[in-house]
């Protein structure tokens, strides 16, 4: 039986000023998957990741969510079915965290006590006791902390896609290593597509399925963590250089 396909990228080129920033991208991404997106600044991996949610329109080809390109979707209920998770969480300062939680469900009109309920599932979920951080306001809470209230807003809704933009860039590296662990086992518990940017290696591989690797706008490899290690491309022998422990 064939995998059902999430997102599928067909032919896309997207241009800003006539000059291309990703070019002829052609891959898709089945359900569950977890795509993480890698490369160095510039290299074009947070232009793709912005083609799905539809923030950018293809200047070629087009992006399909669900089989449906995204330029026939509204964008409004587009975006309420992916969630979207950024280094900087996005998390509005004078909402409560359970308000800030509760957001999208307020919007898609659901009842007080469905909302309230979702809300303290997903702090539960992301390892914030829910009496102890509901009524925290964004700069009560640490870095990480916050992080968790972020992809806690993102599943909410029980989006079947979830974008997620170096979220864990701005960490220490010991909170960095366990969300990024949470986060994994999350995301296989959940069986949520994911698609991840970074340009950390080590994270990559921490957390993907499947490795994009972005250089110049294009997809120059793309395949498991044990295919990328076999990669001849120059770039990636580049990140592979990255997990080598210093002598």
């Amino acid at each position: 039986m064939s995998q059902e396909i999430a997102v599928e990228f067909r032919h896309v080129t997207f241009s800003r000023n006539r000059r291309p920033l990703v070019a002829n991208l052609n891959f898709s991404i089945p359900q569950g998957e977890a795509l993480v997106l890698l490369g160095r600044s510039g290299s074009g991996k947070t232009t793709t990741m912005k083609l799905i949610n539809r923030l950018f329109t293809p200047s070629q080809g087009e992006v399909l969510f669900n089989n449906i390109p995204t330029t026939q979707w509204n964008e409004i209920k587009l975006r309420r079915k992916i969630g979207y998770v950024i280094q900087e969480t996005g998390l509005f300062p004078h909402f409560t965290v359970e308000r800030n939680v509760g957001l999208v469900p307020s919007l898609e009109h659901w009842k007080p006590n469905q909302i309230k309920s979702r809300v303290y599932e997903m702090l539960h979920l992301v390892g914030l006791e829910p009496e102890k951080f509901a009524h925290r306001y964004p700069h009560e809470l640490s870095g990480g902390q916050r992080q968790r209230v972020g992809v806690a807003r993102a599943l909410a809704a029980n989006p079947p896609v979830l974008l997620m933009d170096e979220p864990f860039g701005a960490l220490d590296p010991i909170t960095r290593l366990e969300l990024q662990r949470e986060f994994k086992r999350l995301q296989q518990e959940l069986g949520k597509t994911v698609v991840f940017v970074t340009h950390d290696i080590q994270e990559a591989f921490v957390l993907a399925s499947r490795i994009g690797l972005m250089y110049g706008g294009e997809l120059v490899v793309l395949g498991t963590p044990e295919e990328f290690m076999r990669s001849p491309h120059p770039e990636a022998l580049a990140f592979l250089q990255c997990l080598k422990p210093t002598p």
